[in-house]
């Protein structure tokens, strides 16, 4: 049986249905991929948004670390300052102490009596570091006098002490500064030992060994010193 040709009509509807079809696959092929695109896009959107987020993240912790060091070193420089200054100013006051009584020293020989029984002391001191048969007593010409006595009473203490002789002499070729708060240097070896009982000397040797009991007193002790001698 012979197959009967399509009209124009048939023609158009099969070409119509194979429009529809190929349409129909088109869009839902289009749907497979946008949907598809959507997912890659949010998969993508959420991995730059957390990278972002991790990198603001960082950079402000950085921040906070280099906010938190500044302010740190901020705070320990301004620490130190403080403290320096304020060592600066506890120094100057024990200073200014020492210097009063600096000027203060020549008081110390006003009353002859009293001071004529110092530079003995002084002078014995010597004779003991000396312990020779022969020294000479340097001292302010204006004590000339009164120094003579001393070393006489200084001389038989010796004796009586160390019961030895031994003779002392002012130096007349030498004498200690006229600005001298007064005391004496004992000199022996033939001119080559000194012993220096000055008043200034002993201020100086004072103030090394009494600083730090004149700290305490002025500003307590230091809650940081952890070792005392």
């Amino acid at each position: 049986m012979s197959q009967q040709p399509l009209t124009d009509d048939q023609v158009g509807q099969e070409l119509r249905k194979m429009t529809a079809f190929i349409k129909q696959e088109a869009m839902e092929k289009a749907r497979e991929i946008e949907i598809k695109a959507n997912e890659e896009f949010a998969i993508e959107k959420s991995r730059l948004v957390r990278q972002e987020t991790d990198a603001i993240d960082a950079s402000y912790e950085k921040k906070f670390k280099q906010a938190t060091m500044s302010q740190q070193i901020t705070r320990s420089t301004v620490a130190n300052k403080t403290r320096l200054r304020i060592l600066a100013a506890r120094q100057e006051m024990v200073d200014s102490i020492f210097d009063t009584a600096v000027q203060k020293l020549s008081e110390g020989t006003k009353d002859k009596s009293k001071y004529q029984d110092i530079l003995k002391n002084l002078i014995l001191d010597g004779l003991y570091a000396l312990s020779e048969p022969a020294v000479q007593v340097r001292v302010r010409k204006a004590d000339a006098d009164i120094t003579k006595k001393a070393i006489e009473d200084a001389v038989k203490e010796y004796k009586k002490q160390v019961g030895k002789d031994t003779s002392a002499v002012v130096d007349k070729d030498e004498y200690l500064p006229e600005g001298s708060g007064g005391g004496a240097v004992i000199v022996g070896g033939n001119g080559k030992i000194e012993i220096d009982n000055t008043f200034e000397k002993r201020l100086r040797l004072l103030q090394e060994t009494a600083l730090p009991a004149v700290r305490d007193t002025l500003f307590g002790q230091n809650p940081n010193r952890r070792f005392y001698d």
